[in-house]
């Protein structure tokens, strides 16, 4: 078994398909096909259900797949570590971050980290915190910086809150309560309301926090980010709630506090143990250093 067999099955199983997994691994297909069979060979197993249209992992490649990943992670720390002794710290640093994070300030240690380790392939994603909880237990993120209800917990990674907040209203200039200091969620009864998908971890707190009130609410637009969020609302499609931002006045949306409004976390998590990379970001973060202890 070598390596590069592990790195093919972990492009096929992220592709779903043999000729965007060669294209990733700057292969030909057929030599990307020949040694995932050689390996299913000298495994005994399938690892791929192959049909014309799509790939599948078997039971035994999902097995196969997750310690395929924790022995590159562990081979890419070995490699790191030699350097890092040579005073060079290199490798990949995939970052993960929610849009709106607001607990620190992560551009600032983004650059800090990239002028002191120039050597080190820095990448940063956006996406939802769920996916990049998921991607974590993976790694195929390294580090990243999520939302979540409060009391969520996150098995399988070291988590750690940054940061509480309250949700605020948003509604366009001219809307009823546009005037007002200040709501409750009752007074938002009858309205119609934009909010992230069912079942997300952006929309949970919103969800929950009108089903302890006893209030119903209808949700009648969805996005997947703030932009088209914000985006709705100005169309006035409906209203909803964010975490507070200073850059809501810019839009020309209101912002308006609510009295029991849902409040959120903001958390960092990483898998254990983190890379050296990670390890290297996490000293450049605003963080206690209880937690940067733990890191190590």
């Amino acid at each position: 078994m070598e390596l590069q067999q592990l790195r093919y099955v972990i492009a096929v199983a992220e592709t779903r398909n043999f000729t965007r997994a060669a294209e990733r691994c700057h292969v030909v297909q057929s030599a990307l096909s020949h040694r995932i069979a050689g390996l299913e060979r000298e495994l005994g197993v399938r690892l791929f259900l192959r049909t014309n249209r799509r790939v599948d992992l078997t039971p035994s490649g999902a097995a196969f797949l997750q310690d395929a990943r924790e022995a590159l992670a562990a081979v890419d720390r070995a490699r790191s570590a030699a350097l890092a002794a040579s005073g060079e710290l290199t490798g990949r640093l995939l970052v993960g971050s929610i849009p709106n994070l607001t607990a620190l300030d992560l551009n600032a240690s983004l650059r800090a980290f990239r002028d002191r380790h120039p050597g080190v392939d820095l990448q940063v994603i956006a996406r939802r915190s769920e996916d990049m909880y998921q991607a974590v237990l993976e790694r195929s993120v390294d580090i990243a910086f999520i939302a979540s209800p409060i009391g969520a917990t996150r098995r399988g990674v070291v988590d750690h809150e940054l940061a509480r907040d309250r949700l605020e209203l948003v509604v366009w200039p001219g809307h009823r309560l546009a005037g007002r200091a200040r709501v409750r969620l009752a007074d938002l009864v009858g309205e119609e309301f934009v909010d992230f998908p069912a079942q997300s971890h952006a929309r949970a707190e919103s969800d929950a926090a009108f089903d302890q009130a006893g209030l119903t609410r209808r949700v009648c637009v969805e996005v997947d980010n703030t932009d088209a969020f914000r985006a709705a609302i100005a169309a006035r499609l409906g209203i909803g709630m964010l975490p507070r931002d200073p850059s809501t006045a810019s839009t020309g949306l209101l912002a308006v506090q609510v009295e029991d409004a849902p409040r959120r976390t903001q958390r960092v998590i990483w898998a254990k143990p983190p890379s050296l990379a990670a390890l290297a970001l996490i000293d450049e973060l605003p963080l206690s250093s209880v937690i940067k202890r733990s890191a190590h």
